[in-house]
């Protein structure tokens, strides 16, 4: 099992939950949504793999660097 973990590349706040842990995703997939500046900003799966865990909830704030979900490759 590789273990990758998915960052936030923006500084913002989670606005949608789109994926859910178990979930299997292609590379590109949108996992979350966040709102940074009224801008709606899709976080993408990097590899195919499984969605192990979501590190943030709804609503949540997050820091640019912030790892918001950990994939199984």
């Amino acid at each position: 099992m590789a273990r990758m973990e998915v960052e936030s590349e923006v500084a913002g706040s989670v606005w949608k939950l789109v994926a859910s842990p178990g979930a299997s995703l292609q590379a590109g997939d949108t996992i979350l949504i966040l709102e940074s500046m009224k801008m709606e900003i899709p976080v993408e799966a990097p590899v195919a793999g499984q969605l192990l865990e979501l590190c943030v909830a709804e609503e949540d704030p997050v820091e640019e660097g912030q790892v918001v979900a950990i994939l199984d490759r």
